[in-house]
Order: C-alpha cells, then structure tokens, then sequence
C-alpha cells in the first residue's frame, strides 16, 4: 500500500497539473473532436480517433489527479524535524568504498521524472527515517544488506 503524503511542492506540482489539463488541454481537445466529428465518416477519420483517444486519457489522469489531491496529506516542514530524517528531507548517504547517494524523501506520487527523489515507501528511505548524522543505515537489498552512514540532513524550508 502507498503511503498517502506528499510534500507542498508535490501537491501544488499535481494541482497545477489537473488545472492544466481540465481549463486548458481538454477544452482544445474536446473543439478538435467536435471538429474531426463534423466531418463525416469517423472510422477512417485520424483526428477524431487520435483526439477522442487523448480525451479518455485526458479524463482518466483527471480523474486520477481529483482523488488523489483529495486523499493524500501534505506535509509540511517543522523545525521539529531538525537533526533527524523525516518525510521532505534531503539526505547524502556515503558507503565503504567513498560512494554517496543524495536523495529527497518524498510521496509516491512525486518521484516521477526525478532522479534525486525516492519515496518514502522504499527500502532506503525506510532505512533512513530517525537517523542522524553519523549514524549508520542499514539497507536490505536484493543482493543482500547495504550499510551507507548519514553524512547530512537538509530541510527546504
């Protein structure tokens, strides 16, 4: 099961996405469909079969944005949180071998198209929650236990 957070960045990211897509790209799209329609035979008609396609996708991530920023939290920075891993921190871990992994903690829903975040349901972000700087993280992996140290913590405020 996802866990239904997400940071105010992510839900103003999908707010702005659903207005986009239901005062703007679906107005243009329904006027083509009424126009490829008004020409006559639809079933060899591409306009009208590629534009009432992109309407039933349109509708459907419409659908799925309304009640998704109807069910999910937003959770916002606390000073609370300072020192420690929580959900909207920035995290650089380092291993043995001098490597570092920088990510962002955030919702399922954010992580899309973004390299430097991972939700907060994986097994790093997991291992992470409640460290510290210094403190050791120990990650289970499929190719068996990673173990990185916490080298910072970052809050954008």
């Amino acid at each position: 099961m996802k866990t239904k957070l997400i940071t105010r960045e992510g839900y103003d990211k999908l707010q702005k996405e659903l207005d986009e897509l239901w005062r703007k790209e679906r107005p243009e799209t329904t006027k083509k469909v009424t126009w490829a329609a008004s020409l006559g035979d639809r079933s060899e008609n591409a306009d009208y079969q590629y534009n009432k396609k992109r309407l039933r996708e349109i509708d459907r991530r419409v659908r799925f944005l309304r009640k998704t920023l109807e069910d999910i939290q937003i959770v916002d920075y606390h000073p609370q949180q300072e020192g420690k891993i929580y959900f909207g921190a920035w995290v650089e871990l380092e291993n043995d071998e001098g490597e570092t992994l920088q990510f962002r903690i955030v919702g399922p829903e954010e992580i899309y198209g973004r390299k430097d975040y991972t939700s907060v349901d994986s097994p790093v972000s997991r291992a992470c929650l409640k460290k510290q700087v210094d403190d050791e993280v120990i990650v289970n992996t499929p190719s068996g236990k990673k173990y990185w140290i916490v080298n910072s913590i970052t809050y954008k405020k």
